[in-house]
């Protein structure tokens, strides 16, 4: 349920995730199944923590994050760079160069980085950037244009953590951008705000003209305790027009939350009420992510 942090202290600590990941009940998992949104996190001193963080969580391994993959029946993952990292991408970068078949990553970067640098980013597996304006940490909108120049000439794409009403000023600006956009947990912003408000119907508008969605976060954006239903007709208008550029992401270790903690089969349960045809959610699945991540390919 979209819920904020405890009002006391500063980054307050937040919890770690399920101990024991599996899959859906409803449906079995196809093979080439991708989980396109989760995050290593490590511990300092060796992996500080940015002074800026909204939340202080615990460890999530490596070794944890590809458990949870095997355990869920996912043959592929993404890995997001996490907010309280800031741009020192070295943990993720290290685990996509210990898996270079299975996994790639998404970057959170500065401007200005020398090629080296980049060069670096792309022979590891990151095949994009990710700005973000909901978390301390993260890199906001203020270069939107820059970034979007770097990740054309870095075949990359561009990723956004943004609340979908406050979209309707920027959405031209958006998908003006010469790269792929995508956009996070389906707009991340509760889902008693309704199908017809403006930040969705803006959404819809974006990725029906192009842009990518994750059909991830419902734990995020439900105002409803699991199986949060409450999603369902916000995921279904998204699949309905953009049926060819929707993804699904687990979000593990599910960092920021401080109520009930998901379980990922749960989240995956619930992805069969959001995309009802096996055909459809393949392509959520497989064939969608395995074309903007280059999965499955030599």
């Amino acid at each position: 349920m979209l819920d904020h942090a405890p009002k006391t202290g500063l980054a307050p600590a937040c919890p770690g995730p399920h101990p024991v990941p599996h899959g859906p009940t409803r449906y079995r998992i196809p093979k080439g199944a991708v989980d396109t949104h989760a995050h290593v996190i490590g511990l300092p001193p060796d992996y500080p923590f940015v002074a800026t963080r909204s939340y202080t969580p615990p460890e999530a391994s490596a070794s944890a994050y590809l458990a949870m993959l095997d355990g869920t029946g996912m043959t592929y993952g993404v890995l997001i760079q996490v907010s309280v990292h800031g741009t020192d991408n070295r943990l993720m970068v290290k685990t996509l160069k210990a898996h270079r078949a299975r996994l790639r990553g998404i970057a959170v970067i500065p401007l200005g980085l020398p090629e080296r640098a980049l060069a670096e980013l792309k022979d590891a597996g990151v095949v994009g950037l990710r700005l973000n304006v909901l978390y301390g940490g993260g890199v906001g909108l203020e270069d939107v244009e820059r970034y979007g120049a770097l990740c054309r000439e870095m075949g990359w794409h561009l990723q956004f953590l943004l609340d979908a009403r406050e979209l309707p000023p920027i959405a031209s600006k958006l998908g003006a951008l010469p790269v792929p956009v995508v956009i996070d947990h389906m707009g991340h912003f509760p889902a008693d705000t309704g199908v017809d408000s403006e930040g969705f119907r803006t959404l819809v508008s974006l990725v029906r003209d192009g842009g990518w969605v994750k059909l991830s976060g419902a734990f995020r954006n439900s105002v409803e305790a699991a199986p949060y239903r409450d999603t369902i007709p916000y995921a279904q208008a998204l699949a309905a027009v953009a049926p060819d550029r929707c993804v699904w992401g687990s979000d593990w270790p599910h960092v920021a939350n401080w109520n009930d903690m998901p379980d990922v089969g749960e989240l995956l349960d619930i992805l069969a009420d959001w995309v009802p045809d096996e055909a459809a959610r393949h392509r959520v699945l497989v064939d969608n992510p395995a074309r903007l991540y280059g999965f499955g390919q030599s």
